[in-house]
């Protein structure tokens, strides 16, 4: 049988409930005590039991991930592989452990974040991405459970969310286009039920606007998910009717489609842009110009957040992180 709680506070001469206090960091416990809880807990090499602790205290000191991606696009989209990095990375600081689901529909997404609350799984919970009328959000909020998204909800007003101002870049990078003297600048991206679809878009439709650039429709294509062939086939469809000066892609993997497509069919001069960054655009060929949008970091501040406010600490409620342009000279966003 393993070292219990019992035999720490047996070593230490406290009670049990002393030494549970001691580790969850309890500031009513004095200096003293906790050293001789602590020299207790590591001379007896103790590892407190999870589940237990969770039955006990009602805390699990577990972060539940909804992530919406099928286990099989991780190997080509690197995108949740890094939000779940980052998350990780605060988590693994203030000593909380993760679990998480991968989903392929919203409604899977819904099942499993009642699962996660109903079955006191996790103390809170990370949505990985924001819809309309997203029923997951309205859920959590209903249970009054401490959740944060990545994205911008509709309605911020008491909610925990981290995200880009993808409106901003998209508009930056279309502008850097446009200077560059490109006119028909297609757009490849997924539909405008997600947040982030829809503020890039509106970048996209107000920079034209600005300019005094007529849009034409024919160059404007939405998609399901971010997959790279579904970039090829709506690069195909784009390119039947007229081939533009440029493309800019929601996502990487759909650039990566619309490049093959491009370069199967001998199309040239079409300057092509991404967004995420992710590590395969280097050794694309030609390399893809993409935006950088720190997903790392992203997830990074989303745990942050959780768990400032699960732990009472909660001094910002949302954070904006930054984005960069990475041009490469094979692709970059002059003519290739």
């Amino acid at each position: 049988m393993g070292v219990t709680i019992k035999d720490v506070a047996k070593e230490a001469g406290v009670s049990t409930s002393t030494v549970s206090r001691v580790m969850s960091e309890s500031p009513r416990i004095s200096d003293k005590t906790k050293k001789r809880v602590r020299d207790a807990i590591e001379k007896l090499n103790y590892h407190p039991n999870v589940i237990a602790r969770s039955l006990a205290n009602n805390e699990t000191k577990v972060i539940g991930i909804v992530l919406t991606s099928e286990v099989e696009d991780l190997s080509k989209n690197p995108f949740f592989i890094q939000v779940m990095t980052g998350i990780s990375t605060y988590a693994r600081e203030k000593d909380y452990h993760i679990m998480y689901t991968f989903c392929k529909t919203h409604e899977e997404e819904l099942k499993y974040t009642k699962d996660y609350v109903n079955g006191n799984l996790v103390d809170g919970i990370v949505l990985t991405a924001v819809r309309n009328n997203d029923k997951c959000i309205e859920y959590l909020k209903e249970k009054e459970f401490p959740f944060v998204v990545i994205g911008r909800p509709e309605v911020t007003k008491n909610m925990l969310w981290v995200d880009n101002d993808n409106f901003q870049a998209m508009y930056n990078l279309v502008n850097k286009l446009i200077d560059k003297g490109y006119k028909k600048i297609a757009y490849i991206g997924a539909k405008t039920e997600l947040s982030v679809s829809k503020d890039r878009l509106s970048g996209y439709i107000q920079v034209h606007k600005i300019n005094g650039i007529d849009m034409e429709e024919n160059l404007i294509k939405e998609v399901n998910d971010f997959k790279e062939e579904l970039g090829h086939k709506s690069m195909n469809e784009i390119c039947t009717k007229e081939i533009p000066d440029a493309l800019v892609a929601e996502d990487d993997l759909l650039a990566f489609g619309a490049i093959r497509y491009l370069k199967e069919n001998n199309i040239k001069g079409v300057a092509v842009a991404g967004f995420n960054n992710t590590p395969l655009c280097e050794f694309q060929n030609p390399s893809l110009t993409s935006v950088d949008i720190n997903v790392k970091k992203i997830g990074y501040y989303a745990a942050k957040l959780l768990v400032n406010g699960l732990e009472n600490n909660l001094k910002e409620k949302h954070y904006i992180i930054e984005t960069r342009l990475i041009e490469r000279k094979s692709t970059s966003i002059n003519k290739v």
